[in-house]
């Protein structure tokens, strides 16, 4: 393969899903209170996290990373095919491809390695809880942050340098909603076909690893409560469901879009719908609604801005009657 970039394609078409008037008003909506349902959703929980001193413990301070990852996630290509909806402009420039493929598949590496600790939490607290605070410390906990962006960038990386060398001079029409590696190679002037099992390599067969490994150890640790707790199986599902709820909502998408042997366009843009708009918006709700903690949580909050409500309007009608006291002086003055 050449490495030398010779592209002299400096743009790329973005094909939506249909060219249909009604269709693209539909996904506009569509998009559009999605995202913003991402928006607030993930910042609520990031915030419930922060303000709430019984939330201080390593399983939420890695399920607020999360959230802020889920929202830099769908933050990447949503925004920008919501605008192409809105303005019927469907041209993104060669950088500005390279830079949302860079992004997606470096915050896409960075949730695997989250996901990976959140299953050691959970194995620590389960299975090791006299040792739990000593195992997930805040050093700890910050370690796993900080390896999680690095391998997030090394796997982006792996990836972008093969990529970004690829002579593109015809074709420049991707068939889905967003820059990607599968789509985009196949606009390249050469054949692709090693570098494509690299990348299946790289990202197919480590989804599909990490998945099945953290679906065993969700096993494991469900047999272990099961066994503590004289056969209680459903107590010790519930536990563990949002987790395994969310590997699965996460994973599913990126190995049929990534090691699927025989993908099609119109898969591959109901897997974008999944992994970059429905998938961030659900997390907030399992977490919330399948979480005695944070519905304890979230009720905690309640009551203190109903308080902080109360305590406003009690303070304006005070300052309302100061004043029109200190009014009447002055008239009579």
């Amino acid at each position: 393969m050449d490495t030398t970039n010779d592209s002299v394609v400096s743009e790329f078409v973005v094909i939506g899903l249909s060219n249909s008037w009604e269709m693209h008003l539909f996904l506009f909506w569509f998009f559009s209170v999605f995202y913003m349902g991402i928006i607030l959703g993930n910042l609520f929980i990031v915030f419930t996290v922060i303000i709430d001193s019984h939330l201080h413990t390593p399983m939420y301070f890695l399920l607020a990373n999360l959230s802020l990852l889920d929202l830099g996630l769908s933050s990447t290509p949503v925004p920008k095919m919501i605008s192409d909806l809105f303005t019927d402009c469907n041209i993104i420039s060669f950088p500005k491809c390279m830079i949302q493929i860079f992004f997606i598949h470096v915050m896409g590496g960075v949730e695997i390695v989250l996901l990976i600790a959140m299953a050691y939490d959970r194995y620590t607290a389960i299975c090791k809880p006299l040792h739990y605070l000593t195992i997930m410390s805040p050093k700890t906990c910050v370690s796993f942050v900080v390896a999680a962006w690095i391998v997030g960038i090394i796997h982006a990386v792996s990836q972008f340098v093969f990529v970004i060398n690829l002579p593109f001079c015809g074709p420049n029409e991707v068939h889905s909603f967003y820059c990607d590696f599968p789509e985009v190679m196949k606009l390249a002037c050469v054949d692709t076909y090693k570098l494509e099992f690299v990348i299946i390599t790289n990202r197919g067969f480590i989804s599909m690893a990490t998945f099945f490994s953290l679906i065993i150890s969700y096993i494991f640790i469900l047999v272990t409560i099961w066994k503590c707790s004289s056969g209680d199986l459903s107590k010790a599902f519930v536990t563990l469901s949002a987790q395994i709820t969310v590997v699965i909502l996460v994973f599913t998408p990126c190995m049929f879009l990534y090691a699927w042997p025989f993908p099609t366009t119109s898969l591959d843009k109901c897997l974008f719908i999944v992994d970059f708009a429905i998938t961030p918006l659900l997390n907030p709700a399992i977490y919330t609604l399948r979480n005695k903690d944070m519905r304890v949580a979230l009720r905690r909050l309640g009551k203190l801005i109903v308080a902080f409500k109360k305590t406003f309007i009690l303070n304006t009608a005070k300052l309302g009657t100061t004043g029109k006291y200190i009014q009447v002086n002055i008239g009579y003055d």
